[in-house]
């Protein structure tokens, strides 16, 4: 493996623990600066303001390939504006073009014999009843959706919009990885949205579980298939990419969005299977170098979940020290760190932004569900 990777984006934590368990010098730059990043990194930068000032500061790191993380796939122009100084390990501007364009995209999963919620650029001649969503063009994390009942105050100056309608059902998430056109599906997971146990909003992403590709039905599996082709040879992605779709009443899949990057849930997949996800990433990128472990069976099953701040948080050394009272004996017993994301002390936490990540592990989906629910709930009684 090479002896540096930079990684840069909203949140880089999760891959610079990848790579960092790899032996891997870590550059990186985000938006939190939490403190496993810190632990993880040989040196890191606070992107302020974001995303504008990503590529003077990753200008500042030695020599290597960069990697962006969630939520940069909304700015081509800073990834094209990094990628002409360094390598870039992952999928080009001109890919994100087509996945991130709602009616490109459309006509690709359409062409390909799959289902996509109608999609408009204008709310004219729609209805107001909620039956549609409205969503920023540069989404992330569910951050901004909400049913469409008319236009709030600010929305018309405040965010680029498009309109799409909502799919009842259960919400889903599916990993490729894909290399020269050719795909692999590594993982899919049930998500976990607005969650109110986490204090998210309705359509915030709230985490997930893990589950193995085979418990998908023969059809949902042909379904990704097929989906896996259209990312890879039209679309021309690269490395980690992820897919959200939700399963509707009658049990059909409709392609909500394509992450064209290594997603949060993914690292739910190195814990489950040992492939190392930095290594999966250069490798799909064109690194000859083998992965670290392969993909083994899953023995248990691993969830995750985001919590959010029901208000304004001062998070201070005593904060800390109560995070890690809870921290420390469940990380014990599973053998990975059980919180992640954990601030820096001082840090005031606005209203309705992430605090920490917490992990949890069981025999099944249901049972490592309810050891993350209480968890979480524990954490926030302590700290929220």
């Amino acid at each position: 493996m090479p002896r540096r990777v930079v990684i840069a984006g909203a949140s880089a934590r999760a891959l610079a623990e990848s790579a960092h368990r790899l032996g891997i010098e870590v550059y990186a730059a985000d938006l939190f600066g939490d403190r496993d990043l810190l632990a993880a990194a040989k040196n890191w930068y606070l992107a302020m303001p974001y995303p504008e000032a990503l590529p003077d500061l990753v200008d500042r790191f030695p020599p290597a390939a960069w990697i962006y993380t969630g939520a940069l796939e909304n700015h081509p122009e800073i990834i094209a504006a990094i990628s002409q100084r360094r390598p870039l390990a992952g999928s080009s501007p001109q890919s994100l073009a087509l996945v991130r364009h709602p009616d490109l995209l459309a006509r690709m999963v359409e062409d390909a014999g799959l289902l996509v919620p109608e999609t408009r650029c204008s709310p004219h001649g729609l209805a107001t009843d909620g039956s549609w969503l409205l969503k920023p063009q540069a989404s992330a994390g569910g951050h901004g959706i909400r049913r469409w009942f008319g236009w709030q105050e600010g929305d018309q100056t405040s965010n680029r919009w498009v309109w799409q309608r909502f799919i009842p059902g259960q919400p889903w998430s599916a990993a490729f990885l894909i290399r020269s056109g050719s795909h692999r599906l590594i993982g899919v997971s049930r998500q976990l949205i607005g969650c109110s146990w986490c204090h998210a909003k309705p359509f915030s992403w709230s985490g997930g579980v893990d589950l193995a590709p085979e418990t998908l039905s023969p059809s949902r599996l042909a379904l990704l298939d097929r989906l896996g082709d259209v990312l890879g040879m039209a679309c021309g992605l690269t490395g980690l990419i992820g897919v959200d779709f939700v399963v509707d009443r009658c049990g059909r899949g409709h392609i909500i969005e394509v992450n064209p990057r290594p997603t949060a849930s993914m690292e739910l997949i190195e814990r489950s299977t040992g492939l190392s996800l930095v290594a999966a990433q250069l490798t799909g990128c064109g690194d000859n170098s083998p992965s670290a472990k392969p993909i083994y069976s899953r023995q248990e099953i691993w969830s995750k979940a985001v919590l959010f701040t029901p208000r304004s948080l001062r998070f201070d050394d005593h904060a800390a020290e109560v995070v890690a009272s809870l921290r420390n004996p469940w990380t014990a017993a599973d053998g990975w760190p059980a919180v992640a994301d954990v601030p820096m002390p001082t840090q005031t936490i606005a209203a309705g932004r992430p605090v920490c990540t917490i992990f949890a592990r069981g025999q099944s989906a249901p049972d490592s569900l309810r050891t993350l629910i209480r968890r979480t709930t524990a954490l926030s009684a302590a700290v929220c």
